[in-house]
């Protein structure tokens, strides 16, 4: 298939027929992915190693039913759910492989397998479709509802508190305002799971809960790892043209995670920009849910993209939510800093979000995030949305219009 100006298309298919996946232009100006700049011409192969690199999340079917006699597809609703499972999992490749990883087809590494794990479409895996829905019924969502950013940003932020693993601490900064001192309570916060909540903890990556016990007992980190989860609203019905390179600026800062986002009905995960055009991986095909037998590896080619996707920025949807991920402190401090000279700048009139040192006043006092002792997230009783029609993908939630 041939596209305007000569270009050429590698097409896919998904559920609604062929989608066009445009290769990149050679351009004058750079690729950004994810806080790493690239030359479209000379870095060509770096640049397609790097997007292939990034976990790709997409519709699933014949998995076991949600909550027991739920879906077994997300096909048509979970769109956001796959798009917060592919920001999270490149937050834990920056935590545990480190941004420069790159994926290599056949070449087993212990940790990008408890990656892995951790999202498989099963209940006891901590991340999977499975439990991200079962808890969104506690932000009042139904099994089968649509997501907005915000709400899969809210219920990442409760499953992050069952997975000691990473011992990843997650913070949504709400009202369009990052609180540096809250942040700095939460990260510094030992995480000391109760010896219940250690047994009822997920069984993820093969570790039994005496492990799970053992290494709860080790010496707390200083720091836990940050990931920082902005949710916005950029405009009424569409986005304000004045954000547009203060967006694109975000992805140039080391620490992105990227966004997530989209149109109405199709939610995708931003990776980066080349010019006015966002690059992204869309979550719309369905595959077969992977299903393993005993100790094998994992066949993980269906969790990596090697095609992307692109879109004008004006198309996107106002409501996003940006995604930072801080290995440490130093990490955190240099983002802060980043983000003020580069995203806020001298606009304060026109300022996407604040970065501010401490809670304001007339506010509540910030309340460190807990796992209640004998919590469970595999819910037997769930209020299941089976009509969802035309029903709209969320964009409409509780944000401050900008």
């Amino acid at each position: 298939m041939e596209l305007s100006g000569g270009m050429h298309a590698v097409c896919v298919t998904y559920e609604a027929g062929a989608i066009q996946f445009e290769e990149f232009p050679k351009t004058k100006e750079p690729a950004w992915i994810l806080g790493v700049g690239y030359n479209t011409v000379k870095d060509r192969q770096e640049l397609q190693n790097d997007i292939s690199s990034r976990l790709w999340f997409t519709y699933r079917k014949n998995f076991t039913p949600i909550g027991g006699t739920g879906p077994m597809s997300d096909q048509g609703w979970g769109c956001m759910l796959r798009c917060g499972q592919m920001m999270l999992g490149q937050a834990l490749i920056c935590r545990h492989l480190g941004r420069d990883w790159r994926w290599k087809s056949a070449v087993y590494d212990n940790d990008y397998t408890k990656i892995l794990q951790l999202f498989l479409d099963k209940k006891d895996s901590c991340y999977s479709i499975h439990q991200i829905a079962q808890m969104g019924v506690s932000e009042g969502k139904s099994v089968g509802q649509w997501f907005g950013p915000n709400t899969v940003a809210q219920v990442l932020k409760k499953l992050a508190l069952f997975e000691d693993w990473s011992s990843l601490a997650i913070h949504v900064a709400m009202d369009n305002t990052v609180i540096i001192d809250d942040i700095k309570k939460l990260c510094r916060s030992a995480r000391q799971p109760t010896p219940s909540q250690v047994t009822n903890s997920f069984l993820c990556n093969g570790v039994s809960a005496e492990q799970t016990s053992a290494r709860s007992r080790s010496p707390a980190l200083p720091w836990q790892p940050l990931m920082l989860i902005i949710p916005l609203r950029l405009g009424l019905s569409e986005l304000n043209p004045v954000y547009t390179d203060c967006l694109k600026a975000c992805f140039t800062l080391r620490q992105s995670l990227g966004m997530i986002g989209g149109k109405p009905n199709h939610a995708h995960y931003f990776i980066g920009y080349v010019g006015n055009s966002l690059v992204y991986l869309d979550p719309h095909t369905t595959q077969p849910a992977v299903e393993l037998e005993g100790n094998v590896p994992i066949p993980d080619s269906s969790f990596h993209c090697t095609h992307p996707s692109r879109m004008n920025i004006q198309d996107l949807d106002p409501s996003i939510a940006l995604g930072f991920f801080c290995q440490d402190e130093a990490d955190f401090a240099d983002l802060c800093e980043n983000m003020r000279r580069l995203i806020i700048g001298q606009k304060t009139q026109n300022a996407m979000f604040e970065v501010v040192q401490s809670r304001p006043a007339h506010w509540p006092p910030y309340v460190l995030p807990t796992r209640p002792d004998g919590t469970k997230t595999d819910f037997t009783s769930l209020d299941y949305e089976q009509d969802i029609g035309d029903r709209q993908y969320d964009s409409d939630e509780e944000f401050e219009i900008l």
